[in-house]
Order: C-alpha cells, then sequence, then structure tokens
C-alpha cells in the first residue's frame, strides 16, 4: 500500500510532463513560414529527433514503474531516477569519450568586411542542433553548459551563453557521445560548418578518449510545472 501513492505521483508526474511539453509546442502564435528548403530540413530533422527522445523517455519512465511495481526498495530505485535525471538536466559534471571542437577565424584574401569578435547566435544554435541530431549527449560551449533552458543572445554585439559572455576566439566546444568517430565526420560535413564558412569562421574536431564537462551552475527556468503541497 505505501507504494502506490509513490507510483501514483510518478504517474502523474510523466503526465503532467506530456502534456507541459505538448502545451508548449502549441502555445506560440502562428505566424506565416518564410523558411526555405534547408532551413524545413533542419527543422523536420530536428522533430524527428524530438520525437525519437520523446519515445525513448516514454520507454524508460515504464521501466521505472515496473520496477517500483515489483520492488519493495521504493527508496532505491527513487533515489536512482533522481540521479539519473540530474544528469540529464546537465546538474552535475559528466566525464565520458568524445568530441573537442576548436571554431576560430578565418578569412581569404578577399576579405574586406570589418573585425568578428564572436560568434553569432544563430549558428550556435545550428551547431547544437547538428550534434544533437547526430547523437551528442552532453555539449558544454567555453565553460557553459547546454541544457533545455540554455539561452544564447546577442547584445551590444556580442554573444551570451547562459548569461555569460562568450569568450573570444578560438571558442571551444565540447562534446560526450557514444560513438565519437561517427559524429566527428558527420559534424565535418554538416550544414552548421558550411554556415561557419560563409561566415569566415572554420572549425576543427577530434575525437578524444576522455573529456569533463562542467555542471549547470545557474537556476533552472522551469515552466508550466509548479509544486504541489500535500493534501492540496
Amino acid at each position: 500500500m505505501k507504494k502506490i501513492p509513490i507510483i501514483f505521483a510518478c504517474v502523474t508526474l510523466i503526465i503532467g510532463y506530456m502534456a507541459a511539453v505538448q502545451f508548449q509546442s502549441h502555445a506560440e502564435p502562428e505566424t506565416r513560414d518564410t523558411r526555405n528548403m534547408a532551413d524545413l530540413r533542419q527543422a523536420l530533422m530536428a522533430e524527428k529527433e524530438r520525437q525519437q527522445e520523446l519515445n525513448e523517455e516514454i520507454s524508460r519512465q515504464q521501466e521505472i514503474l515496473n520496477q517500483l511495481e515489483e520492488t519493495e526498495d521504493v527508496e532505491d530505485v527513487m533515489a536512482d531516477v533522481i540521479e539519473n535525471l540530474q544528469e540529464q538536466a546537465g546538474l552535475t559534471e559528466v566525464t565520458g569519450e568524445g568530441l573537442i571542437i576548436q571554431i576560430d577565424l578565418e578569412f581569404d584574401h578577399n576579405y574586406t568586411g570589418g573585425a568578428i569578435s564572436s560568434i553569432p547566435p544563430y549558428l550556435l544554435r545550428l551547431l547544437i542542433n547538428d550534434l544533437n541530431i547526430q547523437g551528442a549527449e552532453h555539449i558544454a560551449i567555453g565553460n557553459e553548459r547546454i541544457v533545455s533552458t540554455t539561452a544564447i543572445r546577442e547584445a551590444n554585439g556580442r554573444t551570451l551563453v547562459n548569461g555569460n559572455w562568450l569568450s573570444y576566439f578560438p571558442v571551444e566546444v565540447k562534446v560526450i557521445s557514444n560513438d565519437p568517430e561517427s559524429l566527428h565526420y558527420a559534424i565535418m560535413s554538416s550544414q552548421s560548418r558550411e554556415m561557419f564558412i560563409y561566415e569566415n569562421m572554420n572549425f576543427s574536431s577530434n575525437p578524444v578518449d576522455s573529456l569533463t564537462l562542467p555542471a549547470f551552475d545557474k537556476n533552472y527556468r522551469t515552466r508550466f510545472m509548479e509544486p504541489v503541497q500535500e493534501g492540496s
């Protein structure tokens, strides 16, 4: 009987999370779509990746529910779940094999523009999308861990990540992946690299056996959810 409220709370949390994701995806006002074919392909790939992640998350949650129903050590199961969720959310330091991507300026002899002091936010977002689609598990740009609520924006001609200024060139991006070699070849032939070259930048990618990414050290912004007091 003790496990029933816990199982019910877990099921409620999962349903609330899925509802929040669906609500947020439809909450934006409809606007005219002016994207080109390349943008639409990128968006389609991102949506397919998102669908795959949701399916995997449903399978994980079903497995947790099965464990809760079959074991008496509910506290141990929930402790493992919390630890796993903290890692997925980027709240813990992680170590593993992956890639180190170094972004730097690259001008040809015909360049006549002004100085470039920072990477445009849209380029960083494009790179992150490509990395995620190709199987990246954890990403850090400089000393900033990339999480689901990371804000990448521009102010006074410079780019901020998680509210902190992006370092000057070269900029280092660390990526943890289960298959660094495949990710390396995929990202070196990706659309994002072509766009970096177009903006007079380029990057190199080097697979490594071990690297460490810092934990996300800011307050996590949660939308469409709020704590419920016991007995309410």
